[in-house]
C-alpha cells in the first residue's frame, strides 16, 4: 500500500522487516517451553536487529548467568503464524515481539497479562516509557512492555529551507504554516515542498491532531467523521490541488520503487515526516538536513513506530521470562538499541541522554531530541484484535482517493461501512 516501500524493511508500523529465514542464536544452552531450559525469544527483522537483539540478550546474561535464552529470528511475513503455531502446541516462545497486532493474540487468550509481574518488579511503565507506557493493553490488562519506540518526526532539507529563508518547522507549526512552506519550496515538475501523507500512519496522525480517531472509545469504527473527514482531504489535496506533494505518477517518474524516503534524500521533495529508519539513509547525504517535530492541528497529535516484549501463555517460566523483559528494556540494555543505530529505544531516559542526543555514527549535528520531545503527543493507536484486517480495508478503501478519483467525503463514508461490519462494537 503505502508508497514508502523501503520503510518497510527496518520495522514499518506492522512491525514487518526483512529475513531469509529462521536463524537462531544462543546465549547459552538449549530447548524450547520447558521449565529448566533456555529461555525463548522471537522476533523479525534483519541481520541488523538479529545483532542488536543478541548484544542485548548478552548483557541480560552478564547481569544473570542463570539466565538462559535463545533467539529466534522468524521472517515477518510467517512471523505470526510461526508463534501462534508454537503457542497453538503447548511450545509458545517466552518472550515474543509484538507490534500493533498484539491484540490479536491478547484477544485469543494467547498472552499472559503482565500487571502483577510489572507490580511485583517494580516496573513503573508511565515513568520508563511515558505516554507508550500503557499502549499495549486490552481491556485493561496489560500484554506487552514497550521496547522500541519512535515518533514520527519532520525530516527537513536545511539548504533548500534556508534558501528560501523559511524557518525550520517546529511543533507550533500549523497546518497552514506548514501549507505556505510547501508551496514556497515547490518547483513545478522538478522539485515537491513535501513527501505526502500517503501511509496511514501518516494522515492518522493528522486526523488525531484535527480531534478525530479512527475506533471510538465505544470500540466503533469513525472514520467518517467530519474531523477525519477533514483531515483526510487535506493531505489528498497536498496532492491533487495545491501539488506540493508528488502523485503516484509523479514517484514513478522519479523511479521503480521510489516513495518519500528515497525522494527526500534525492532531494526531490524538502520535507519528509516518517520513522527513525529514514536517517539510517541520510548519515552520507551531502546536503544539510536536520529532524523536527511534526506540526500540529487543532491540538499535537503524532503516530508512533515500534514493538514490545510480551510472554506467551504456555510459557514455564514466567517470572524469569518477565526478569528478562525488565532488563531487556532497561536503561542499560536500551542504550544498545541507539549505539547500533538500530531504532529508537522506548526509554525516555536513554531517549534524553547524550548517547542518543549525539549517537557516535551520526556525521552530523542532527536535532535528535526531536523524538524525545514529540514522546509527549504520541496518541494510542487502535491496537484491535482485527487490526490486520482493518488496515487491508484501508489499504482497498482508499485506493481511488489516492488516485485523485474520489473525495474523503465518499472513500470514508463507504470504508466506514466496511469497517462497521468488519470491527466488533465493544458496546
Amino acid at each position: 500500500m503505502p508508497v514508502d516501500k523501503v520503510q518497510m524493511s527496518r520495522r514499518g508500523f506492522l512491525g514487518l522487516g526483512a529475513a531469509a529465514g529462521v536463524v537462531t542464536l544462543t546465549a547459552c544452552g538449549s530447548g524450547s517451553g520447558s521449565s529448566s531450559g533456555p529461555l525463548v525469544m522471537t522476533v523479525w527483522g534483519g541481520d541488523a536487529d538479529r545483532k542488536t537483539y543478541q548484544k542485548r540478550i548478552d548483557l541480560l546474561v552478564k547481569k544473570y548467568p542463570e539466565l538462559k535464552v535463545k533467539l529466534q529470528l522468524i521472517p515477518s511475513d510467517a512471523y505470526a503464524q510461526k508463534v501462534q503455531t508454537m503457542i497453538a502446541g503447548g511450545s509458545g516462545p517466552d518472550i515474543m515481539q509484538v507490534a500493533e497486532s498484539v491484540n490479536t493474540y491478547s484477544s485469543k487468550n494467547q498472552l499472559l497479562p503482565l500487571d502483577d509481574l510489572a507490580k511485583k518488579a517494580g516496573l513503573d511503565t508511565a515513568k520508563r516509557f511515558g505516554p507508550v507506557g500503557s499502549i499495549y493493553t486490552y481491556e485493561d490488562k496489560l500484554y506487552a512492555i514497550p521496547d522500541r519506540s519512535g515518533a514520527i518526526t519532520v525530516y527537513y532539507n536545511k539548504d533548500l529551507y534556508e534558501k528560501k529563508g523559511i524557518k525550520a518547522p517546529t511543533a507550533e507549526w500549523t497546518w497552514d504554516d506548514a501549507l505556505d512552506a510547501f508551496k514556497e519550496l515547490t518547483v513545478p515538475g522538478k522539485q515537491w515542498g513535501y513527501t505526502g501523507a500517503e501511509w496511514f500512519p501518516q494522515w492518522w496522525s493528522l486526523a488525531y491532531q484535527n480531534g478525530g480517531t479512527i475506533i471510538d472509545a465505544n470500540g466503533r469504527p469513525a472514520v467518517d467523521s467530519d474531523e477525519v473527514v477533514e483531515a483526510l482531504q487535506w493531505a489528498g489535496d497536498l496532492v491533487f490541488k495545491h501539488k506540493v506533494a508528488p502523485s503516484k505518477a509523479d514517484y514513478a517518474d522519479m523511479g521503480s520503487e521510489v516513495g518519500g524516503d528515497q525522494a527526500f534524500p534525492m532531494q526531490k521533495c524538502a520535507t519528509h515526516a516518517n520513522g527513525f529508519w529514514v536517517t539510517a539513509g541520510l548519515t552520507d547525504a551531502k546536503f544539510a538536513w536536520d529532524i523536527a517535530p511534526i506540526w500540529r492541528g487543532k491540538k499535537q497529535a503524532v503516530s508512533a513506530f515500534g514493538s514490545g516484549l510480551a510472554i506467551s501463555r504456555t510459557s514455564q517460566q514466567r517470572d524469569n521470562a518477565f526478569k528478562a523483559i525488565d532488563f531487556l528494556t532497561s536503561d542499560a540494555a536500551q542504550r544498545q538499541i541507539i549505539d547500533d543505530g538500530e531504532d529508537v529505544p522506548a526509554s525516555l531516559a536513554v531517549q534524553q541522554s547524550e548517547a542518543f542526543l549525539k549517537p557516535a555514527w551520526m556525521k552530523s549535528d542532527v536535532n535528535m531530541g526531536a523524538f524525545a520531545e514529540s514522546s509527549d503527543f504520541i496518541f494510542r493507536a487502535p491496537f484491535i484484535p482485527e487490526w490486520n484486517e482493518m488496515i487491508s480495508a484501508i489499504d482497498s478503501g482508499l485506493a481511488d482517493f489516492w488516485l485523485g478519483k474520489e473525495s474523503a467525503k465518499k472513500a470514508l463514508t463507504a470504508l466506514q461501512k466496511d469497517l462497521e461490519s468488519l470491527i466488533k462494537s465493544a458496546g
